[in-house]
């Protein structure tokens, strides 16, 4: 059960039901427990290569807290972490590394060096090379079900075309490794399956 690795955290439990509430709100259909789950997984996978991996485990808990499809859901995820956590006794440092890891999670761009930011960026990102990648393309056009088909199409478009411009998808090695040549692979056939943009 996913509270058993908030556990492992050493925080208020309370606090970790009230953010297993918000990871199983019904509009969710990609961006829910099962994300968190697996974000999870992957930061275990990769935790070596993180300079701290319980804080970036503690970012991938607030990375998509707030989820309504917006492009600020970072940015208030990474608040309530500013709000939250202080509250919960984390160190005013260990705030501001989990604030900033959940906003890096908007664009998954990282700096070289910064081992935290690219743990959780591949493990936010290994879905892209994983053998669920169709159900996870399904499932997020669910939760945008509210956009019309053809601006859907346009702006994932632009997602997967941004993503295959980055020099690689993954940062850490293991994951590039593991996923890199897949998820390559999936993002290619999305985009060729939407069709041209004309």
């Amino acid at each position: 059960m996913v509270l058993n690795r908030w556990a492992g955290l050493g925080l208020d439990e309370g606090l970790g039901r009230v953010l297993v509430g918000r990871w199983s709100e019904p509009h969710r259909r990609y961006h829910g427990i099962g994300h968190l789950e697996a974000v999870l997984s992957g930061v275990d996978l990769l935790a070596e290569h993180a300079a701290d991996p319980d804080l970036v485990r503690l970012a991938a808990w607030y990375h998509d807290a707030v989820y309504r499809g917006a492009p600020d859901d970072e940015e208030r995820s990474a608040r309530l972490v500013e709000v939250e956590l202080p509250d919960a006794g984390v160190d005013a440092g260990s705030v501001a590394e989990v604030a900033r890891l959940v906003r890096l999670t908007a664009g998954h761009r990282t700096v070289p060096g910064d081992r935290n930011g690219e743990v959780l960026c591949d493990a936010d990102l290994a879905v892209l090379g994983s053998d669920g990648y169709w159900a996870y393309v399904e499932a997020v056009r669910e939760e945008y079900r509210h956009v019309p088909d053809e601006a859907f199409r346009v702006g994932r478009a632009a997602v997967l075309q941004g993503l295959l411009e980055l020099p690689s998808l993954y940062r850490t090695p293991l994951a590039q490794e593991r996923w890199e040549v897949a998820a390559r692979k999936n993002l290619v056939a999305e985009l060729e399956a939407r069709g041209p943009l004309l």
